[in-house]
């Protein structure tokens, strides 16, 4: 990409090397015939590849793998990475941050105004986040965690979910106590942006969907480009970093906000990986993790006005949630049209 830096390249691990997606039978190099066809059709460029082809790009590949695609335009970063760059921009431009839990949506009759913030030391009984969590939908009857708030005070700028913020100068780098904390923050409009725990505070069809993933390490790289295939049906990729870390990701679980990791998990994912890149076993296990990811039901994201005065919704990203950041940005900024449209919340109905 021609406006990244090498500085911005090597802080956030920017790579544009492309993607290979490989194939090990006459159904995937059939599935992958029909991806090539469709990326063609789009005008992206897209290089159809055999076995051998894609084992001269990448040595380490398994003698199995009969064919693949080569998506040269294809770029990945590495999210961590991201985020650390944002929060340190943010820093840099002077932006209120706080960093606090949002407990509820403040109201004016039918218009939101802003959040209240959740007490750091207060921490839920399991039954109470649990019923937090739990999308409105699926609450007994008359159980609803968004109360009428005051009338509209001095404006802001909030966020939902979990807010990011300054705090004062001489009490950085020092706990924070709750009187260091506002107890709400109003605005002339929030936007909801708490991933999978948004239907714990409006009533949105978003789902926590969980996924694990392995971070190994290497002396040297194992692969030089982002590696896809499908393997027992599920799809499994192999990231390259710069720091010589190797994502190997990821499980797709309905287990509602269970963020334990298994052994059934990490051994799904050492298996499959396996069957791209053999040498994966040899490899130092870095890290494992389990997060949760947004999904709707048609796994679009709403991103756009809810329908209900003061309330804007960027969350249902699902598996694309760095991918799609540019997008939800120019959609909230309204620089897109057909694709607001599309991602808009009210394709269910008004949100409240």
């Amino acid at each position: 990409m021609s406006g990244v830096s090498d500085a911005a390249r090597a802080g956030l691990d920017f790579r544009d090397d492309g993607t290979l997606a490989v194939a090990f039978g006459a159904d995937d190099l059939a599935a992958l015939g029909e991806l090539a066809a469709f990326m063609e059709k789009l005008g992206l460029p897209v290089e159809r590849l055999t076995g051998r082809e894609c084992r001269r790009l990448e040595p380490m590949l398994a003698p199995s793998v009969r064919g693949g695609l080569l998506a040269r335009g294809d770029a990945w970063v590495d999210p961590r990475r991201v985020t650390t760059a944002l929060l340190a921009a943010l820093e840099r431009l002077g932006v209120p941050l706080v960093r606090a839990r949002v407990s509820e949506l403040l109201r004016d009759g039918d218009q939101v105004v802003g959040v209240r913030l959740a007490p750091p030391d207060r921490t839920p009984t399991p039954d109470q986040d649990l019923a937090r969590r739990t999308p409105r939908a699926h609450r007994p009857s008359g159980e609803d965690p968004v109360r009428p708030a005051p009338p509209v005070g001095e404006p802001a700028v909030a966020a939902g979910g979990l807010i990011q913020t300054h705090v004062p100068e001489e009490t950085r780098g020092d706990q924070i106590t709750q009187a260091d904390l506002p107890d709400e923050i109003r605005g002339e409009r929030v936007i909801l942006a708490a991933g999978a725990w948004s239907a714990g505070l409006v009533d949105v069809p978003v789902r926590p969907v969980k996924g694990q993933i392995m971070r190994l390490r290497s002396p040297q790289p194992l692969l030089g480009r982002c590696v896809r295939g499908t393997v027992h049906g599920a799809s499994v990729y192999l990231v390259p970093r710069g720091d010589g870390e190797l994502v190997v990701g990821a499980t797709q679980e309905e287990l509602g906000f269970d963020t334990r990791v298994t052994a059934g998990g990490l051994y799904e994912l050492l298996r499959d990986a396996r069957e791209l890149v053999p040498g994966v076993t040899e490899l130092e296990v870095a890290d494992v993790v389990a997060g949760l990811r947004p999904g709707t039901p048609d796994n679009v994201p709403l991103i756009g006005p809810s329908g209900t005065p003061g309330l804007v919704l960027a969350t249902g990203h699902h598996r694309g949630g760095v991918l799609l950041a540019p997008l939800t940005a120019a959609i909230l900024l309204g620089e897109e049209g057909e694709m607001a449209e599309l991602c808009s919340p009210l394709r269910y109905r008004d949100i409240s």
